[in-house]
């Protein structure tokens, strides 16, 4: 693969085989040659888990606390007093069974989230094979599926980010913008790691975290050395 101007000096800028502490790291992504425009820092970590089994899988949520960086735009399914709490509560989309066809007809993806009461979750499932594969289902365990609307758009609106194994057993995420610096991305760094840490799941044998790269949209990865 081809590799631009900017991508080669960013790789000059890393030692071969480095293990970089997590403030190393941030403080050589600050120093990279910038893109034309507020690339998003991506955090990639590999498991030491077989995702093959439903008891090794990772998965969670978690609130940055300096965000995304990204305004997220949140689509809700629910009807009556949950919908005007959802409006209220600034969601972009309401609405039940009249978007069904708007979705399936007019491939209409004007969202990045979609959070749904649980009684709209029959409705909802007649989407499964359009938003399965897009990663937009919406599901209890990363709060997308509740009662409390309100909650779930505040949390997604704040920085709420969804953390999960691929099938390589690597998690994959984006955290935050160039544009935050050294400390704020740190901050949010840290934060993620600390739930991946504790989401460890009791079947998991050996060593738990076998490696950990940051990288920005267009640059090298620099590997991470988590303890």
């Amino acid at each position: 693969m081809k590799r631009g101007k900017k991508y080669k000096e960013a790789e000059k800028l890393i030692e071969n085989g480095k293990l970089y502490e997590p403030k190393e790291a941030f403080e050589l992504l600050e120093k990279m040659p910038k893109a034309n425009f507020d690339e998003t820092v991506e955090l990639h970590v590999k498991l030491g888990v077989d995702s093959k089994h439903a008891e090794q899988q990772v998965r969670g949520t978690v609130v940055l606390p300096n965000g995304t960086g990204k305004t997220l735009k949140v689509l809700v399914f629910a009807k009556g007093d949950k919908a005007k709490e959802a409006e209220e509560a600034g969601a972009d989309f309401v609405g039940a069974e009249e978007l069904i066809p708007k979705i399936e007809k007019e491939n209409w993806f004007d969202y990045d989230v979609i959070v749904a009461t649980p009684n709209m979750m029959g409705v909802v499932g007649r989407l499964g094979k359009i938003l399965g594969p897009k990663g937009l289902m919406p599901n209890p365990k990363s709060g997308t599926v509740t009662m409390d609307v309100a909650k779930a758009i505040k949390e997604i609106k704040s920085g709420k980010v969804e953390y999960r194994l691929d099938k390589t057993n690597i998690i994959h995420l984006g955290f935050g913008k160039v544009s935050f610096g050294s400390e704020k991305l740190e901050e949010n760094y840290r934060t993620v790691i600390d739930a991946i840490i504790k989401a460890k799941p009791a079947a998991a044998k050996g060593q738990y975290i076998r490696s950990v790269a940051v990288a920005k949209t267009m640059g090298p990865s620099i590997y991470i050395n988590q303890k």
